[in-house]
């Protein structure tokens, strides 16, 4: 009903008809032939060369291993099996970049300055890859930043070691933080 009163009084804005406009054909881009650049290989021939190398950034894991240990070698062995007792514990997992950095940075400035030596940062491993194929972040974004985060100021200076810790603490989806001593 009300539809049927402002259509009634409604004014059409353009009552003449459009002029059609004519069409000019552009024309289309020669592509090259694609044959002169694979001249010499048949089909069945094995390839001459082999392709470069790729120079990939090492794993998070592998440069953490590559690392010389800034500790005493019994203390580092007794680090990586899990046998040495952690002082304190933060956990990380589920928090955004902004409030997990902040709060990393005074947990471990409260922890030097209480003379705690060996903390344990839980990160989680971060989502599952098969559940979201084409997601824009990279997996684990807090497991790949806190190392990062360890190694410039204001905690550089405090840190010792970084290490992946031990399946019973977390294993990848955690970090063992050895901290220098309190002079």
């Amino acid at each position: 009903m009300l539809w049927e009163k402002a259509t009634a009084t409604a004014e059409r804005l353009h009552l003449e008809k459009p002029e059609f406009v004519q069409v000019i054909d552009v024309p289309k881009a020669r592509i090259p032939d694609p044959i002169g650049r694979f001249s010499g290989f048949g089909i069945g021939e094995k390839a001459t060369s082999r392709p470069e190398k790729l120079d990939l950034k090492p794993s998070l894991e592998e440069t953490l291993a590559a690392t010389s240990p800034n500790m005493d070698k019994r203390n580092f062995d007794r680090l990586k099996k899990g046998k040495k007792a952690v002082d304190a514990t933060i956990d990380l997992h589920g928090m955004t970049l902004a409030a997990a950095h902040p709060r990393l940075i005074s947990f471990v400035l409260n922890s030097h300055a209480n003379g705690l030596r060996l903390l344990l940062v839980i990160t989680g491993k971060g989502r599952d890859a098969r559940s979201e194929p084409y997601a824009e972040r990279p997996r684990g974004v807090l497991r790949q930043q806190v190392p990062d985060w360890l190694s410039r100021p204001p905690l550089a200076h405090l840190v010792l070691q970084i290490t992946q810790a031990h399946g019973k603490h977390g294993g990848s989806g955690a970090y063992y933080v050895y901290l220098r001593r309190v002079r």
